[in-house]
């Protein structure tokens, strides 16, 4: 399947959400909403949703689409847009720049190709599985083959509140370097071989799909915590080194 095309849009509509997001960063205008999840929302969350579904539904009328805010749409499509307009929204509201717009193409429920902008910075990444490339350089996670060499990330570490057990607690011991370079962004320094391992607790399929291309493209290895598919259930998810990959696991 020549994936050119999508591709093309991709990068077409993650520059168009950036430009509606930017602005609203660091902006003291800003007003924060709470979902009934708990989890905040702001228009730009809203409104860079809408700016994507309008595009694809005039550039695709066929295709379908799931999105954070907005819910779905013909979502048994052949193809269907998975959209996470601010994933970090915590850190978006807070100036820090550690978030990024998720926009993954799904075909026959299976993610082929997905980005991860951060407008502010300058930086998008694409994988489509094969390859996964920063600012159109082609980008591979790095060979760390030990856990004390390693940098760990992860996006809150209170979510490992139930979870945490005395080999968790090892396995983070063990490490070079943990840090809540978190949600997206965790896994974009994965792929780009500037961290070594991301692991989130809870996600949702518009946090996952866009990752598993990218990170599969930058040779690194994507799975739920029992080592099965991240997609397209909600799900436990680790990234990481292939070299690194069991011993995270065999740690979570």
């Amino acid at each position: 399947m020549d994936l050119m095309p999508y591709r093309t849009f991709l990068t077409e509509l993650a520059h168009a959400s950036g430009e509606l997001i930017r602005p609203y960063f660091c902006n003291p205008a800003l007003q924060v909403e709470t979902k009934g999840d708990a989890t905040p929302v702001t228009a730009a969350d809203r409104g860079a949703e809408e700016l994507l579904r309008k595009l694809i539904n005039a550039k695709f009328p066929a295709h379908g689409i799931i999105g954070e805010e907005l819910g779905s749409e013909r979502a048994d499509a052949e193809f269907v847009w998975v959209l996470d307009p601010i994933d970090g929204t915590k850190s978006f509201i807070t100036g820090v720049p550690l978030w990024g717009t998720l926009i993954a193409l799904l075909h026959q429920g299976q993610p082929v190709l997905g980005c991860i902008h951060q407008p502010v910075l300058g930086q998008l990444m694409i994988g489509d599985g094969r390859e996964t490339t920063l600012n159109g350089r082609l980008v591979q996670t790095r060979r760390t083959t030990r856990i004390e060499d390693a940098t760990f990330l992860t996006s809150d570490p209170l979510n490992y509140r139930n979870r945490l057990g005395p080999k968790t607690n090892e396995l983070l011991a063990r490490a070079k370097l943990v840090r809540t370079w978190g949600d997206c962004y965790g896994y974009l320094l994965v792929a780009a071989g500037l961290a070594d391992i991301m692991t989130d607790p809870i996600m949702n399929p518009w946090d996952i799909a866009a990752l598993v291309p990218i990170i599969r493209g930058a040779g690194g290895v994507i799975t739920d915590w029992n080592g099965g598919a991240p997609y397209p259930a909600d799900s436990t998810v680790a990234a990481a080194t292939p070299e690194l990959h069991a011993a995270v696991l065999a740690g979570l």
